[in-house]
């Protein structure tokens, strides 16, 4: 039984303003998510954790080969109109949010499409709900904010306008990033930096008890 609810991205029209993003809530399907949630990797602290350094096993394993798979790049391909053949994937984990997370951004040149996937079961925080901006100055003027439970699904194109954040929180904050990116450097790079903040924030864990 598929984890991913693609029909429900399939029926999802793109949004245009003011760049190009999409958001579908229980992407995860609903009967699935307390399996996939289960066996949610456990990850040594703040910040982005590549799957190298991580137990990744069970059922999210399985989700994973599912939203790495050829039907979900498919269904991008399709909704912003793209090619993305040869272009490399690369995804990290999140555990935490800091107080200093969410500051209003674009993403890198480097990534042609950003993908959310929000694995917290509930959210009753007001702080770290992303925001879909008009511009990259004021994080009350936004066209969408996007629920981080339950399995919301939010995919954007990456322009020299898509700003997007949100407003402080700290503590448990669950979610899987994964990008389209122009070339393996840009992987090869990034998984590399991300692999010695994870294995850094482990050993200051068994040092300091964290």
């Amino acid at each position: 039984m598929s984890y991913l609810d693609f029909d429900a991205l399939a029926r999802t029209p793109l949004q245009n303003d003011p760049y190009d993003w999409l958001i579908v809530e229980n992407f995860i399907k609903p009967e699935r998510f307390a399996d996939v949630s289960k066996d949610y990797p456990q990850v040594p602290g703040p910040g982005s954790h590549p799957p190298a350094e991580l137990d990744i096993q069970g059922h999210f394993a399985k989700l994973m080969d599912e939203f790495l798979g050829p039907e979900f790049q498919k269904l991008v391909e399709d909704k912003f109109d793209l090619d993305l053949t040869g272009r490399p994937t690369m995804y990290t984990v999140r555990g935490f949010v800091r107080q200093r997370d969410g500051e209003i951004h674009t993403d890198s040149k480097t990534k042609i499409i950003t993908v959310l996937l929000y694995m917290n079961e509930g959210w009753e925080a007001d702080g770290g709900r992303l925001r879909i901006l008009r511009s990259g100055t004021d994080l009350n003027d936004y066209v969408a904010e996007v629920p981080p439970y339950g399995g919301t699904l939010l995919i954007f194109r990456r322009a020299d306008n898509s700003w997007h954040g949100h407003n402080p929180s700290e503590g448990p904050r669950r979610a899987i990033q994964l990008n389209w990116v122009t070339s393996q450097d840009v992987v090869d790079r990034e998984q590399s930096r991300h692999s010695f903040s994870t294995r850094l924030k482990k050993v200051t864990g068994a040092l300091f008890g964290r």
